[in-house]
């Protein structure tokens, strides 16, 4: 195989884009492929059935351009789809909750670690089991944000009813003992100014997405699967609903053009 192939990446909707930009600075050669299923985001809410049905059809169309490497930068999809997803292709598949998990176990001094995500996320107890792993002492305190990603969504980044909105849902956790904070939803670093705001800054953020990109590099150079090319590489960008918002908070976020090609699924009548 050629190691000018893509890396794949897929999210619920533009969170994933938090991954793309560490991998862009990270690893400036590489080109990459990424999809954002904004037609049907946010899968939080969804059932797990649904959720790995989506993520599987995104696996399908993207697998296509010949990626050496899928990246489910959903913390949800990852939760519920992961094994899914490993067990039906052959190249490496890379979740977004360990090595969070890992990263916020390394940086915890008091052992209580909180997780913010969506309601599937923290429904799944993903992020409490892979914390349990590597440290079985740790409290986990759990919640649920379920207004944070309609608000990246529509680009409503920094704003007086986004303050409002993450200061009343993290009211709870601020109450709590934790020094230290994952963010479990690549959509939440956009966020992240008014989260650390409000939690304060004795509080450590994680980001899943910035360790996702350390892991992704990892594999590669482990595998002898990294970018030896010169050329910049053009990266391509898929989104399933309407582009206009998407290409507008891609372009805001990565800071560069971007080529943007528009997908429809054909989503069956249910009788």
């Amino acid at each position: 195989m050629s190691v000018q192939q893509p890396i794949a990446i897929l999210d619920s909707g533009v969170g994933g884009l938090t991954v793309v930009k560490e991998v862009m600075r990270q690893l400036p050669r590489e080109k990459i492929i990424y999809f954002g299923d904004t037609a049907r985001a946010p899968y939080g809410p969804r059932p797990a059935e649904e959720v790995t049905r989506f993520t599987r059809e995104i696996v399908d169309y993207l697998i296509q351009y010949r990626p050496k490497m899928l990246v489910i930068a959903c913390n949800t999809a990852t939760a519920v789809a992961l094994e899914d997803i490993r067990s039906r292709v052959s190249i490496p598949v890379v979740g977004v909750i360990h090595p969070g998990a890992r990263a916020a176990n390394g940086r915890t001094q008091r052992g209580i670690i909180g997780v913010i995500g969506t309601e599937g996320t923290i429904r799944s107890g993903a992020y409490e089991q892979a914390l349990k792993q590597l440290s079985p002492s740790v409290e986990v305190i759990s919640l649920a944000c379920p207004r944070f990603v309609p608000l990246v969504e529509q680009g409503n980044f920094r704003s007086d009813e986004t303050y409002a909105a993450v200061s009343e849902s993290l009211e709870s956790l601020k109450q709590r003992k934790l020094d230290t904070l994952i963010l479990g939803c690549t959509h939440y670093p956009f966020l992240a100014e008014t989260i650390a705001e409000v939690m304060g800054k004795e509080i450590t953020l994680i980001s899943s997405a910035d360790e996702t990109a350390r892991e992704i590099s990892t594999i590669l150079y482990d595998r002898n699967r990294m970018a030896r090319s010169d050329d910049q590489p053009v990266h391509q960008f898929f989104c399933s609903g309407e582009p206009r918002m998407f290409k507008s908070i891609t372009q805001q976020w990565l800071g560069e053009q971007i080529e943007l090609t528009p997908v429809v699924w054909q989503v069956p009548n249910i009788v």
